[in-house]
């Protein structure tokens, strides 16, 4: 294997690309009180759950997540580069998006498993300059089979300097059938950063998210508004998670204000559903079918 590249350095995609086929395997315990962390922070009735009991659909973004000491962080929080993922060094890194297959839900007491593998990494050029696309397939399981397959895109970009240039004006926000609101105030943020072990600094450091990396304000994470997504689709559908479910980050969402949960239905028996800021403009999309 290559030496790891240098932050700075220009991607070498032949060298990223040797990362692809690598595997992992992380084990974890879906507990009561996890469960009644993540119900509180996606706006659920908290209940009490017991042994058995299904979790929110979710749940295994908060399972097993890597641990490393704090000598081996990088500035904006994230473990240095390097390890499973390969060792891309553009500075920003973001959950991009991914496709999500629900087989069987995780319960209270599982004890599951996550096995992953580096399915592809790509070059583009975005308006930011160039962007690093790495696709990793997760399968995981718990002793009754297979619950959940899920390919999730990581995307690595060229950092930016002062604040975010303004883009053209947006078209008007589409109209939803159905819809829910909620205040995308630093608690929930810093709630689902705990739950997640999530480290990154754009979630709940203010001074470096807006001297730093540039943007308004804390970032909403990518993953929380794809549970916040799945969770309104099968609340919509009779309680039962779509089969398929697949989505993508638009543009950030940002603290201190209201944002929305969004659907409507589609031709095809689906839904077709977004998160929203305030001004209605959608922030990620997805398409769940059953």
């Amino acid at each position: 294997m290559s030496a790891p590249a240098i932050a700075g350095e220009k991607p070498d995609i032949d060298q990223l690309r040797q990362w692809i086929g690598r595997t992992e395997e992380a084990t974890d315990i879906v507990t009561a009180q996890l469960v009644k962390g993540l119900r509180a922070t996606l706006f659920q009735e908290i209940g009490r759950p017991r042994t058995g009991d299904a979790a929110p659909f979710t749940t295994h973004w908060c399972l097993a997540p890597p641990v490393y000491p704090m000598s081996q962080l990088s500035q904006d929080g994230h473990p240095t580069r390097g390890g499973f993922l390969p060792p891309v060094p553009l500075p920003r890194r973001m959950w991009a998006g991914g496709q999500l297959e629900f087989i069987e839900p995780l319960r209270v007491g599982d004890e599951v498993k996550r096995s992953s593998r580096i399915s592809d990494v790509t070059l583009k050029s975005g308006s930011t300059g160039t962007l690093c696309f790495v696709a990793v397939d997760h399968v995981i399981t718990t002793p009754r089979g297979t619950a959940i397959k899920e390919r999730h895109d990581i995307v690595y970009r060229e950092a930016t300097s002062g604040p975010q240039a303004a883009t053209k004006a947006p078209p008007p926000p589409p109209v939803a059938k159905h819809r829910e609101s909620h205040v995308s105030d630093p608690v929930l943020l810093f709630r689902y950063s705990a739950l997640t072990f999530n480290g990154h600094r754009i979630h709940y450091d203010r001074d470096y998210v807006t001297k730093v990396e540039g943007y308004p304000g804390l970032v909403f994470h990518g993953p929380l508004q794809a549970a916040f997504i799945i969770e309104f689709a099968a609340k919509l559908h009779g309680g039962t998670a779509p089969k398929k479910f697949v989505y993508r980050g638009v543009q950030p969402l940002f603290e201190g204000s209201e944002f929305s949960i969004n659907a409507n239905d589609n031709a095809g028996g689906g839904m077709e559903l977004w998160t929203a800021n305030a001004e209605g403009q959608p922030t990620m999309k997805g398409v769940a079918t059953w």
